[in-house]
């Protein structure tokens, strides 16, 4: 007597290997920038990936202590997830040898593609990162 999957019949298992892939972006997203805890990083990212992440994540979030990340779109496909995201935060400690302006950024887009092996965050290319924008809504001049 053979076993039954849970799994509908048209879901490839390929398709739950691409959904575990984004669920990785999402809980480096949730949880490790929007929540606060830096301790998601061990459980899906590697090592040097986690370390890079958290030299970005605790400086940024001292120059934008409520920053955020709002997942607009994730796509997978084999061993990579490009990830769409939308960010916002008030400037209240020093970025970029700029002091605090107390301004908001609203809405900034970032694009990045992240790779994934053994159902961990492996690597990740900047696509885009709207500085440009993000510096215009904090009034610097450019």
């Amino acid at each position: 007597m053979g076993t039954r999957s849970c799994r509908p019949p048209w879901l490839r298992r390929s398709d739950l290997s691409l959904e575990a892939n984004k669920s990785l972006v999402r809980r480096l997203v949730d949880e490790a920038v929007n929540a606060r805890n830096l301790d998601v990083l061990e459980e899906v990212a590697d090592g040097e990936i986690a370390a890079a992440a958290r030299r970005w994540i605790g400086p940024f979030r001292e120059s934008f202590p409520d920053f955020t990340m709002k997942v607009v779109d994730l796509i997978a496909e084999g061993d990579k997830v490009v990830a769409y995201f939308k960010c916002s935060g008030t400037h209240e400690g020093e970025w970029r040898g700029r002091p605090p302006t107390g301004r908001r950024f609203e809405g900034v887009d970032e694009i990045y593609i992240f790779r994934v092996e053994n159902g961990r965050l492996t690597g990740t290319t900047a696509i885009l990162e709207d500085n440009l924008t993000r510096m215009k809504q904090l009034g610097f001049e450019l």
